[in-house]
């Protein structure tokens, strides 16, 4: 049964890893993608964990490897978070999925009716997002973002630093 209220698929696939510079070039020498733009400790507004207030410290480097964006994300504090929860401090691995929903809050609910929980939520800018416990039957979270021309223009941002990257190591790493 496919989530009427997502569109276009997966288009991002996470995960979090002990050192965002380092993890970026390990992918770039294995796998040749870049460049990764660097958003270091982002503010997450209204930040939910488990129902209740749950900051987290956290800093991401996204690439765009064709059709599908590589999101690794650094927790770089102890409090308890859906990051954590996956993946233990000191340990690396695949969190999530994203997609994009036209209908955040009905996409929310296909999930709930399924019997799964939201294990964190917040606004990214004007944004919301929320990460939904999947592990159970899929291993991971699915992160749903609502559908927005500002998140959509931050992805597109990505979309063009890899179409214009000379794959010059030097320019990897681009802080946003």
């Amino acid at each position: 049964m496919q989530n009427p209220h997502t569109h276009e698929g997966i288009f991002q696939m996470s995960w979090v890893v002990n050192d965002l510079e380092e993890a970026a070039r390990r992918w770039h020498r294995t796998t040749g993608i870049g460049p990764f733009l660097v958003n270091r400790h982002i503010p997450i507004a209204n930040p939910v964990y488990c129902g209740a207030p749950g900051p987290v410290d956290f800093s991401t480097a996204i690439a765009q490897a064709g059709p599908v964006q590589v999101e690794l994300v650094q927790q770089h504090d102890d409090n308890p978070s859906c990051y954590r929860d996956s993946i233990g401090k000191g340990s690396e691995g695949m969190h999530h999925i994203a997609m994009m929903a036209s209908d955040y809050d009905a996409a929310v609910r296909h999930y709930e009716d399924q019997g799964f929980s939201v294990a964190s939520s917040g606004l990214f800018g004007t944004v919301r997002f929320c990460y939904i416990d999947c592990r159970k039957t899929l291993g991971h979270m699915v992160e749903l973002l609502e559908d927005s021309p500002s998140i959509r223009s931050f992805f597109a941002a990505i979309a063009r630093a890899a179409d214009e990257w000379d794959g010059a190591p030097a320019t990897l790493l681009r802080e946003l």
